[in-house]
């Protein structure tokens, strides 16, 4: 029988192919010694900590390096100080008040923004220089304007023969001042993130839109903002887990008050463990507060998929 004259190239194509791939030993060492620094790095800064936060969180312990293993006790006691209830309130609603708002003005800044024109990149550059300020700058400067006595709004309303609003005093509006300053301040980020995204949206889709004589709103709806759906589930996925962490503005205008009405959790956790020195049950709030946002993350990540998929 006389055997097929396959070309030698035609055969090691045919056995590439066919030929399941697998890493060689040394391949695996050097993908290891690769990842090994950034494993190392977060291993130390992320895991540890967390681990032992918790292991903490498991005692009665204090500043001085006391402490007792006393298991749940910790948490139990949370679940029924009403400080601590009102705290986690006080944060979801600010979340609330603050998430949509930034999500929404970033990108009508972006929209309104998105030219090559001089003015745009002066007004970009003025939205984003609030982000680079200090909080401390920004709460003494919002001070100034919401305090009754002397305050810019309270100037304003005087020459309308208006009485002054207590901002920072009212149990009402603290937590909306302070909302009203977070927004002032952190509306650069993602007014930057959704500038980037538009710039990648193709122009022939536009182009195509402007050939079918469709509207702004109609393009709006159709092709920028599916074209930056990822970007926005970026944005809010990070302000969910920046504005859950509230703690300079709420310290500085307003101590938590009045009566804890503006008290965020971080705030809460802070004056337990280096005012009360009661750093177990602190470490049992962290625990907590890491829970929250966790489960508000991937929340919205999961929700967002659901979408994609469907």
């Amino acid at each position: 029988m006389e055997a097929l004259d396959i070309p030698a190239a035609g055969r090691e194509a045919d056995v590439t192919v066919r030929r399941p791939w697998t890493a060689s030993a040394s391949e695996t060492r050097a993908g290891l010694l690769f990842v090994a620094p950034y494993l190392a790095v977060f291993c130390l800064l992320l895991v540890y900590p967390l681990l032992s936060g918790i292991w903490l969180s498991l005692h009665k312990a204090d500043l001085f390096g006391g402490s007792r293993f006393v298991g749940a006790e910790n948490y139990v006691r949370l679940l029924h100080d009403d400080i601590f209830r009102q705290a986690v309130w006080n944060t979801c609603n600010f979340v609330i008040l603050t998430v949509p708002a930034l999500t929404v003005a970033g990108l009508a800044l972006a929209l309104a923004l998105n030219t090559s024109s001089r003015w745009s990149a002066v007004l970009r550059g003025l939205f984003f220089s609030s982000s680079v300020l200090s909080v401390t700058i920004v709460t003494l400067v919002w001070r100034m304007v919401l305090i009754p006595d002397g305050g810019l709004v309270a100037n304003l309303l005087a020459l309308l023969h208006l009485p002054a609003i207590p901002f920072l005093s009212d149990a009402r509006l603290a937590l909306p001042a302070v909302a009203i300053t977070t927004i002032w301040w952190c509306i650069g980020l993602p007014m930057m993130l959704f500038l980037a995204a538009l710039q990648q949206v193709p122009k022939d889709l536009y182009e195509a839109a402007a050939l079918d004589n469709a509207g702004w709103w109609r393009t709006l709806r159709r092709i920028t903002l599916p074209s930056i759906r990822r970007t926005a589930l970026v944005v809010v996925v990070i302000e969910v887990i920046l504005q859950f962490q509230l703690f300079g503005q709420a310290q500085i205008m307003t101590l938590g008050g009045p009566n804890n009405a503006s008290l965020p959790i971080v705030l809460f956790i802070y004056q337990i463990g280096f005012q009360r020195w009661d750093i177990g049950y602190a470490a049992a709030a962290s625990e907590i507060l890491f829970c929250i946002i966790l489960v508000a993350a991937m929340a919205q990540f999961l929700a967002s998929r659901g979408r994609e998929d469907g």
